[in-house]
């Protein structure tokens, strides 16, 4: 009998039908929608619609406080994963459970708990407040709520990459001479960086599309802590359909970008590995 004539799944025609089929319903045809209803829009009116003050705002907030969260996250979360991953200690299993708190945890009692925390009557911001250091209602407090929710990302994409890691490289450079900056830079780093880039782009896309933990520790101020989700709300409560689709295209496109960048950046990086 020839080889790998039976197959457990339906063949490839039926899988790829039944493939492209889902993700038109539950990807292609919500964003076809976004995209066809933007184009009904003149490009002076589009140009108007997100160049607004206002939304220009909240594009600065949304976007450099989701790189600003990444970039925490990507060197927070390396450290959380190589001491998961490199160390036995006890408590071990329920820090490792504790990173997917933010998966399982609900984003509005996530922001509810952090205002508590941070506010001015906070546990945390009472000690702040009269260093005159405001993090709850402020900027701040929205890159404390990005960092919260995207840190998982980074963790669970660079810690199984560690664990697959040779460590008998690091033996042998450490043998050879090697200062341990050394052999993580051009031992460990090289081997983790695709992981780590994946996970940057992973947890600024979450957060750039965050409403439900920012919110409540935002303030929501208009040119100082709103954010772009929360513009899109705000028109289509006006029923502002075209504005808000304009704000949103915009959000998309700078996504798509991004994914871009980062897809472009993990291939060159195996192709110098691999060299």
């Amino acid at each position: 009998r020839r080889r790998g004539a039976h197959r457990v799944l339906p063949g490839f025609n039926l899988t790829l039908g039944y493939t492209l089929l889902y993700l038109s319903l539950i990807v292609l045809t919500p964003l076809s929608a976004l995209v066809i209803k933007t184009l009904s829009m003149n490009w002076a009116e589009f140009w108007a619609a997100v160049t607004a003050p206002r939304v220009l705002a909240s594009f600065r907030l949304s976007f450099g406080a989701s790189a600003v969260a990444a970039g925490v996250n990507v060197v927070a979360g390396l450290l959380v994963a190589w001491v998961l991953v490199r160390y036995r200690f006890p408590g071990k299993k329920l820090v490792d459970a504790l990173v997917d708190l933010p998966f399982a945890l609900p984003t509005a009692v996530a922001g509810i708990a952090l205002t508590a925390i941070l506010a001015g009557n906070g546990w945390i911001g009472r000690w702040l407040e009269p260093h005159g250091i405001q993090i709850a209602f402020q900027p701040a407090g929205v890159v404390v709520a990005l960092i919260f929710i995207g840190l998982p990302f980074v963790v669970r994409t660079v810690q199984p990459v560690l664990e697959d890691t040779e460590r008998e490289l690091e033996e042998a450079a450490a043998c050879l001479g090697a200062t341990r900056w050394q052999t993580f830079w051009r031992v460990i780093f090289p081997a983790i960086a695709p992981a780590l880039l994946t996970g940057f782009a992973m947890a600024f896309a979450r957060a750039v599309g965050e409403y439900g933990s920012v919110i409540f520790i935002a303030g929501n101020m208009p040119m100082v802590s709103e954010i772009a989700p929360l513009v899109i709300i705000g028109k289509l409560e006006q029923y502002d359909i075209v504005g808000a689709t304009a704000v949103a295209s915009v959000m998309l496109l700078a996504s798509f970008i991004l994914l871009l960048v980062i897809n472009g950046l993990q291939t060159w990086q195996r192709k110098r590995v691999g060299a």
